[in-house]
């Protein structure tokens, strides 16, 4: 009978743990088991199992067939396989963080970012303050950054009356899924919150619509609780905003 080698079944081992890491540590911080930092560290040691794997396992592979290993062969492909999971769920947010600038606080209006309301009283403890430009030393730096990376944030000007955007507004909002916390018509404000599958993440957004002669206009601002990048999904959930609201 054939008997499988220790490396094999190594390199199968590993691949189980870099998946259960990968479901754990987002999982653990979102339910309170973890903190932040941790989650991250335990997340970043998902990937580098799931490189080692798909690496070493890809050459042992090639090892195994060489010298007519079937059952080690099929072991080492076993392996491979589940660690493409690690490496297709944080291949994409990785590169996607490195194509953004590391902020977490975009708005269409970058001169007179829209303000929170009952928002604040949900960031007590928030790691990021509601203060634009805070992170990144000031405002102008800020909007330096965004301007930049998203210059297809902009203001929206809508033929729709103030309190009919409003409503709309919030209608968008709550269908994208966002938790919609403030509809104010007389303030022109409507606040809601995004809550991230794995790891919950929160992210506060407030639509403010004035009046103008031809109808309204629509600035968004998106703020992320914790992290100092928000790999750009403030930047992606405005732009989907925007196009909802405008078609």
């Amino acid at each position: 009978m054939e008997v499988t080698k220790w490396w094999s079944k190594f390199f199968l081992v590993t691949s189980i743990v870099a998946v259960v890491l990968l479901l754990a540590s987002p999982l653990g911080y979102k339910y309170g088991v973890a903190e932040l930092m941790p989650s991250f560290a335990s997340l970043l040691l998902s990937l580098a199992l799931a490189v080692l794997v798909f690496v070493g396992g890809l050459m042992m592979t090639f090892v195994a067939n060489s010298k007519g290993l079937i059952r080690d062969r099929n072991m080492l492909l076993i392996a491979v396989a589940v660690s493409v999971m690690p490496l297709i769920a944080m291949g994409p947010p990785i590169a996607k963080g490195r194509s953004v600038p590391p902020i977490h606080d975009i708005s269409t209006d970058v001169m007179n970012p829209p303000t929170f309301d009952v928002a604040v009283g949900l960031r007590v403890e928030a790691l990021n303050d509601l203060e634009y430009g805070s992170e990144q030393g000031s405002a102008t730096a800020l909007a330096k950054l965004q301007q930049d990376a998203y210059p297809q944030i902009v203001t929206l000007e809508s033929e729709l009356s103030a309190p009919e955007a409003v409503a709309l507004a919030a209608l968008v909002l709550a269908q994208q899924g966002l938790d919609v916390v403030n509809v104010d018509v007389d303030q022109g404000r409507v606040e809601a919150v995004a809550t991230s599958f794995w790891f919950g993440f929160k992210d506060d957004l407030v639509v403010r619509v004035q009046p103008t002669h031809t109808g309204s206009k629509i600035d968004v601002r998106s703020v992320s609780r914790v992290g100092q990048s928000d790999l750009g999904a403030n930047g992606a959930r405005i732009a989907k905003f925007l196009q909802a609201f405008g078609q």
